[in-house]
């Protein structure tokens, strides 16, 4: 009996349908189908609040809670270092004399310390050092204290804050507020994101004293009265890790371990951003991997610090 025509093109077209759809599933499942992680981002990162970006181009490539206001403990002190490298005409070897308020103010708050001496003469360079690696919150006051105006520390120091304020505010940081110079909140108005924080560690890097500042694993600094100071950065990223050439660390109670950083393969440099992690460094290492598009994790044994040297 033969089949009416109708019929048979009905089955055709079912047949074609067919065939279409396994050859549109051989492609999406060949060679250039993008694997998950790639589409989506580093797999297993703790963090909270995490960012990364390619500084280069300016180009956003992941992040994970990039525009959620978190605290982010000593990195406030990115926004310290920028303010004073970027004055205009500013002069690092200007000297400062560490006063006694400096040393009771980390006293008092039990803050990380480059343990300065009351009356040695620093310069605004050694400061930067004293500040960033160590993270000696008294090296950020002698600073704020410095580059602030007023009539009185605590003027100055207000002053100063202002002056991280209005720098956030010209990078665009819109969700990003100071009321502290090192991260030490008292009024619980110290707070960025991960994006804006992304935002401000590409505009440091852009200053070629604040690149060298982040990079130094460890200094050692002469005051003018011939004191040495030996500094240690906190960030251990810093020789574990390929390519990383800064920025810094910051651990607070509500802000929990975090985490900047920046690297540079093949003249590409990604900046990272974590806050509140459980494991920052793990963290840093997985981004840093998938930035750089790593089929094998690094395998990363962090540098140590030696007994005494801060922590942060």
């Amino acid at each position: 009996m033969t089949e009416h025509p109708l019929r048979l093109r009905t089955r055709g077209i079912r047949r074609a349908g067919v065939v279409l759809a396994a050859a549109c599933a051989v492609l999406l499942a060949g060679p250039t189908a993008v694997p998950a992680q790639a589409a989506g981002g580093p797999s297993g990162i703790a963090a909270k609040g995490a960012f990364l970006l390619d500084s280069g181009p300016d180009k956003t490539l992941w992040g994970k809670g990039a525009d959620t206001r978190r605290e982010m403990a000593s990195t406030t002190k990115i926004m310290a270092a920028a303010v004073v490298v970027t004055t205009k005409g500013v002069d690092l070897n200007r000297k400062v004399t560490v006063k006694r308020a400096y040393r009771d103010y980390v006293t008092r708050y039990g803050a990380s310390t480059a343990d300065l001496k009351t009356g040695d003469k620093l310069t605004v360079r050694q400061l930067l050092y004293g500040m960033m690696l160590p993270s000696g919150c008294d090296a950020a006051y002698a600073l704020a204290d410095t580059f602030g105006s007023g009539s009185t520390t605590a003027a100055r120091t207000k002053s100063f804050i202002s002056k991280m304020n209005k720098k956030a505010a010209g990078l665009g940081m819109k969700n990003t507020r100071f009321d502290s110079f090192d991260g030490i909140s008292k009024g619980g108005k110290n707070y960025s994101t991960p994006r804006d924080m992304a935002k401000l560690a590409r505009h440091a890097m852009g200053n070629s004293t604040f690149r060298a500042v982040v990079k130094a694993a460890k200094t050692v600094q002469k005051a003018t009265n011939g004191r040495t100071y030996t500094w240690y950065n906190t960030n251990k990223l810093l020789g574990s890790y390929k390519g990383v050439i800064g920025i810094k660390t910051g651990t607070g109670s509500k802000a929990g371990p975090c985490l900047v950083f920046a690297a540079t393969r093949d003249e590409r440099t990604v900046v990272g951003v974590i806050l509140n992690s459980s494991d920052r460094y793990r963290d840093a290492t997985r981004m840093l991997d998938w930035s750089f598009k790593r089929k094998t994790a690094t395998k990363v044994t962090l540098r140590t610090l030696p007994a005494g040297a801060q922590q942060d």
